[in-house]
């Protein structure tokens, strides 16, 4: 042991770390004592387990960041994903309400991303038909949700990846 010490503190240079990473060899090697191959070095095989502590230990150090007040992980949080969830639940049943011609119009304008010309011809009406059943449908979503008709088009695009084929 105290040639595995003294290896230790060759690598690392603290005595109390050396003293750890004899301890965490010694453990391995009683754990994987199996993986041991009779007439082979053992001394070799420790002096082998602790420097491959040691170093993983080393680029497992070199990933992590020190964060002792907490300040660089809360840059990393994210808001939990239930309000997330709820708010297109919210935005189904809001887009639901709406009447069947004004949903089909906000679908195909704001959602599938059909220009209004395009979106009148599927709907065999006129551009200002269409461009009027989006407008309300965006002024009565906002009513209920109180969005803009931007998050309106990023629900509807939402809503519509999320039910899959059939749509609403």
């Amino acid at each position: 042991m105290s040639n595995l010490r003294a290896f230790a503190v060759s690598l690392c240079g603290d005595k109390e770390r050396a003293d750890d990473l004899v301890q965490e060899t010694l453990y391995k090697a009683w754990n994987h004592l199996d993986s041991f191959r009779e007439g082979t070095n053992l001394k070799a095989w420790l002096f082998t387990i602790l420097r491959n502590t040691y170093f993983s230990e080393r680029r497992k150090r070199r990933r992590e960041v020190e964060d002792a007040d907490g300040s660089y992980a809360a840059k990393l949080s994210t808001h939990p994903e239930q309000h997330g969830h709820m708010d297109l639940q919210d935005f189904r049943e809001a887009l639901a309400e709406l009447p069947d011609d004004q949903r089909e119009a906000l679908i195909l304008v704001g959602a599938a991303g059909f220009s209004y010309e395009e979106a009148a011809e599927i709907s065999d009406c006129a551009i200002g038909t269409i461009k009027s059943r989006v407008n309300r449908a965006r002024n009565r979503l906002g009513e209920t949700l109180g969005a803009s008709g931007e998050e309106f088009d990023q629900g509807l695009a939402s809503a519509l990846a999320s039910a899959g084929p059939t749509g609403t």
